[in-house]
């Protein structure tokens, strides 16, 4: 008697759209197992911009229409307390479910208390956390994104962990090389943020030019915009 097919999940996946979160989706269409049918993205409201990473809003959508998934946004204000933070993620757990998901996707690599934070505010929801990811060595995780055609530039650096004149850069092999002793390939103890334009995953590479770099808040920023005809 033949097997009835495993029915995929369906999932949201957590989109900072950074290199991390590109490649989570990228993971989860080759597994085959989970079907992302929503990407979810955190804009801060005074600025329209994504979260710490400091992406436009606009050149999201044009990252999000490259990638072919629906992106759903949660606007927090600025400053935003733990409170407000979590108000707005309730309300993004029930329009999850309402889409039919039953489980979030996360990028995260190494971070056990960021984890944890997750499962915890996740648990009794009817969502199940998911990392793909998770454990996965990072040096050997950044070569095989940059290999794999994953183009991506930093937009956000913390200036404490890493130079400045990283901020603007392309993740590439060059930049893995240069990386000062200490900070993480992928950036995941908070040294850089990246915005990721380019990949196996991309229906069109995004035309896009690296704009200003600006310290603001104790962070080192680079705007990245559409090119303009």
């Amino acid at each position: 008697m033949a097997r009835r097919a495993q029915s995929k999940v369906k999932a949201w996946l957590s989109w900072s759209s950074g290199k991390d979160a590109v490649w989570t989706l990228h993971e989860c269409r080759r597994r085959g197992n989970v079907e992302i049918t929503g990407l979810l993205s955190v804009i801060n409201e005074a600025f329209h911009r994504v979260s710490m990473h400091a992406v436009r809003e606009d050149v999201l959508d044009a990252q999000a229409s490259a990638v072919g998934v629906p992106l759903h946004k949660a606007y927090i204000p600025f400053p935003c307390s733990n409170e407000q933070y979590e108000a707005v993620m309730a309300r993004v757990v029930q329009d999850a479910k309402d889409d039919g998901a039953t489980a979030f996707v996360f990028g995260d690599l190494f971070l056990e208390d960021i984890r944890k934070y997750r499962e915890e505010k996740l648990a009794g929801t009817g969502l199940k956390p998911m990392f793909p990811l998770w454990g996965r060595d990072t040096a050997s995780l950044a070569g095989e994104m940059i290999a794999g055609g994953l183009r991506a530039c930093i937009t956000c650096l913390d200036p404490k962990k890493m130079p400045k004149e990283f901020a603007g850069r392309v993740f590439d092999e060059d930049l893995l090389r240069e990386l000062p002793p200490g900070v993480d390939p992928c950036g995941e103890n908070g040294e850089f943020h990246t915005f990721a334009f380019a990949g196996p995953i991309f229906s069109h590479p995004l035309d896009v030019v690296i704009g200003e770099t600006v310290e603001r808040d104790g962070f080192v920023f680079t705007d990245v915009q559409l090119r303009r005809e």
